[in-house]
């Protein structure tokens, strides 16, 4: 395998450990379909109660290159670099998402993080989804509207392992299960060429 691996053409593409180490990855390229995706998006855009998170650094903030909301079962309180969510109830397109995604998943999960990437200069750094409340090996399931992003993945600890890089498109469905988020960290980069909108969704069960 090259040191950066894109998948372009596969509609369908399991990694798995045979492929990678500590690796458990499902991703489907036209989950949604095309006019499904266009509602999602457009409805979503205009009607998530987006807020503008900062990380704090002392006294100062920093203020995260993109925009969030955080929706959920009553309860299901989120945490990670400092920032504290607290959910706001489901909304029937997100209810008829999650419906789609549990079935596929096999799962029932109870909150979502959405991020609006606005143009090419938003992005996500290096992480994992292992905070102490998704438990162990969390079931990820990350939804992808509007622009295509590049959507990279490499191994904590073992550098000789190549990266895995896809492009995330409108409608697709990524699943990371198992060790995944223990042994790996994943990032959305910036782009150099001008990007229009992008709604990602991340279902997550919170114990």
């Amino acid at each position: 395998m090259q040191q950066t691996e894109l998948f372009k053409e596969s509609q369908t593409i399991k990694i798995g450990p045979s492929e990678m180490p500590d690796c458990d990855l499902f991703w489907i390229r036209e989950f949604f379909d095309l006019s499904q995706s266009d509602d999602y998006f457009q409805t979503l855009l205009a009607g998530v109660q987006w807020r503008q998170d900062a990380i704090k650094h002392g006294r100062k903030g920093t203020q995260l290159p993109r925009l969030t909301a955080w929706y959920g079962n009553s309860g299901k309180n989120y945490s990670y670099s400092g920032i504290r969510m607290k959910p706001l109830p489901w909304n029937a397109p997100l209810l008829a998402i999650k419906q789609a995604v549990d079935a596929e998943a096999g799962a029932k999960f109870n909150s979502v993080l959405l991020n609006l990437y606005r143009n090419e200069r938003d992005s996500v750094a290096w992480h994992s989804d292992d905070e102490p409340e998704l438990g162990k090996n969390p079931v990820i399931a990350s939804v992808s509207f509007g622009a295509t992003r590049r959507f990279v993945l490499k191994h904590k600890n073992e550098k000789r392992v190549p990266k895995i890089e896809m492009e995330l498109s409108h409608g697709s469905l990524l699943l990371m299960r198992g060790p995944t988020q223990h042994h790996w960290v994943h990032a959305i980069p910036k782009s150099r060429i001008p990007v229009g909108p992008r709604l990602n969704l991340t279902f997550r069960i919170i114990r």
